[in-house]
């Protein structure tokens, strides 16, 4: 069964960072592209970013630079790191992934950003 962890998220200062990590694990034939999405308390689920195999990445222009996501092919696993985090970034942050042809995604982590 293939599947996500996340880990990362918590609480986090206004002004301060996050750092967010997922691994994919499983049966895995394919491991297409990676990102993340996010879901703000009573809205609906958003783009964040997303990296191809070969690196190239996507970002949210909404974030205005604040954004860096990577990730390590051997270790099957996307990092997401959101710099000068404010209190509006507060949302449930989800990993996905195309695995083997179709998506998947992780459990989500509870991100909150305190004033």
């Amino acid at each position: 069964q293939v599947q996500l962890v996340e880990s990362g998220g918590g609480v986090v200062q206004a002004g301060g960072s996050l750092s967010l990590s997922c691994a994919a694990s499983g049966n895995i034939f394919s491991l297409e592209s990676m990102g993340w999405y996010r879901q703000p308390p009573g809205k609906e689920r958003e783009f964040v970013a997303m990296i191809t195999p070969d690196m190239g990445e996507k970002y949210d222009a909404a974030f205005k630079g604040r954004l860096t996501i990577t990730r390590d092919n051997f270790k099957r696993t996307v990092y997401l790191r959101v710099d000068n985090m404010r209190p509006e970034d507060t949302a449930v942050f989800y990993c996905y992934a195309h695995i083997n042809g179709g998506p998947i995604w992780g459990q989500g982590t509870q991100v909150t950003v305190s004033s």
